[in-house]
């Protein structure tokens, strides 16, 4: 990253955990409680990065380029303005999170994911 120009190296360009608990009062209990509970563990836990996988499929994180609008917001800003519009209801982002979640089990060893939790 220290190749990259200065007035880059703030952005993020990919949804990260750490910015979990910036999205709890977004929408109601349900989901504050997710991110209560995803805020408490580790960033390289399986659900924090199921989670932003998730985050990543719904902003569009893979199209963001450095020098648009969206990363010059920041991704903190994207991943609020994503889940405010986001017309559909908590239980279904609850859903989306939990395929995500499927995805990441699927792709780690029982040991692997051991390890990282």
């Amino acid at each position: 990253m220290s190749n990259l120009p200065q007035v880059y190296r703030k952005y993020d360009l990919l949804f990260t955990p750490h910015l979990i608990p910036q999205l709890r009062n977004l929408r109601g209990e349900e989901w504050a409680k997710l991110i209560d509970y995803l805020a408490a563990l580790p960033e390289l836990h399986p659900d924090t990065l199921s989670f932003a996988v998730m985050m990543i499929n719904l902003g569009g994180c893979l199209t963001c380029e450095m020098d648009s609008y969206r990363a010059q917001r920041g991704c903190a800003m994207c991943a609020r303005q994503t889940i405010l519009s986001y017309k559909g209801s908590d239980q279904q982002l609850i859903n989306r999170y939990e395929k995500a979640r499927k995805i990441v089990t699927q792709h780690f060893s029982e040991t692997e994911l051991k390890q990282v939790a």
